[in-house]
């Protein structure tokens, strides 16, 4: 099994009509997923020592991520306000990642021998981590991005020559607009894949040229918080995973079953991308990303953005 590293935000989604906290974040969500689909996970970038921050950095211990080479600064966590519209999520005014948006990990000669190790390094548009690429694609074998719905054209101009795989969160774009920014990431750089996830109209995946497109496992979502971030986890984690493998077989093999590389990669990105819907759809039916709820007491700007 391939070993994963979220690399920049980690937030608590707090979610402000029942007084909860879950933790969340991007790259944290990545590593996560990555551990709950059996890979060896790991968890790199700034927490905060306020309660938010005490209770995702107690989360990530518990579920045995390697937080080794994570950074310790006093002030305020990331936190995102979040209320839900019929198991929906709906973001309000968050702290902008608090210190981590503020002091996000510079990567030292150490942390560049550690993103080695592993075999997919994942960060996002919300990490702060932009200076930081050039050393995360030296080091890094397999670098993914999320851009979410952020983006503009100089952002992707920027970060795409230093990823393998960008992810885009499409929502109700027209497929003709998904088509055009997909083939813009690439042109832009990034070396071999885009996953444009659309919620309930399931993804839209480049790979090496080839598009793919998949349906979505509709639920009756309990909360849709982190479901493309499990997408995203879970495709990748059975590609990279399976992809090795990938061989022509020699002529005197005969030519029963899949005997080259290609139809084997084909095969393969169908099953890592109906693997990910399943995922994802039974992501919909738990409280927050991934779970580990606490009670918070809401701040006086929490009242105020409600």
């Amino acid at each position: 099994m391939i070993r994963v590293l979220g690399i920049g935000d980690n937030v608590c989604d707090k979610y402000l009509h029942i007084e909860t906290i879950y933790p969340g974040g991007n790259a944290l969500n990545v590593a996560v997923f990555g551990k709950f689909l059996g890979a060896e996970a790991a968890y790199l970038g700034t927490f905060g020592d306020d309660e938010v921050g005490r209770h995702v950095y107690s989360v990530v211990r518990q579920l045995g991520l390697d937080i080794s080479h994570c950074r310790m600064e006093k002030g305020e966590n990331g936190c995102a306000r979040v209320r839900l519209a019929d198991g929906d999520r709906v973001f309000l005014p968050g702290n902008h990642g608090g210190i981590a948006g503020e002091k996000p990990p510079v990567l030292t000669g150490l942390d560049e021998e550690y993103i080695s190790r592993f075999d997919l390094i994942h960060t996002s548009i919300f990490s702060y981590m932009e200076p930081e690429l050039p050393k995360i694609r030296r080091a890094g074998k397999f670098v993914s991005m999320d851009f979410s719905d952020r983006y503009d054209e100089a952002y992707l101009r920027q970060c795409c020559p230093y990823i393998d795989c960008g992810e885009i969160s499409c929502g109700n774009m027209p497929e003709e607009e998904i088509r055009r920014v997909i083939n813009q990431i690439m042109e832009f750089g990034c070396r071999h894949m885009v996953i444009a996830t659309r919620g309930s109209k399931g993804a839209l995946v480049m790979v090496d040229g080839r598009l793919y497109e998949q349906s979505p496992c509709l639920v009756k979502a309990k909360d849709t918080m982190g479901a493309g971030d499990s997408f995203i986890a879970c495709f990748l984690v059975n590609y990279l995973n399976g992809i090795s493998l990938a061989v022509d077989f020699p002529g005197e093999s005969g030519q029963r079953g899949i005997v080259t590389g290609e139809e084997y990669k084909n095969m393969l990105i169908r099953l890592s991308l109906y693997r990910a819907a399943v995922f994802s759809s039974r992501q919909c039916q738990r409280d927050g990303s991934f779970g580990y709820g606490k009670k918070a007491e809401l701040t006086a700007k929490d009242r105020e953005v409600m």
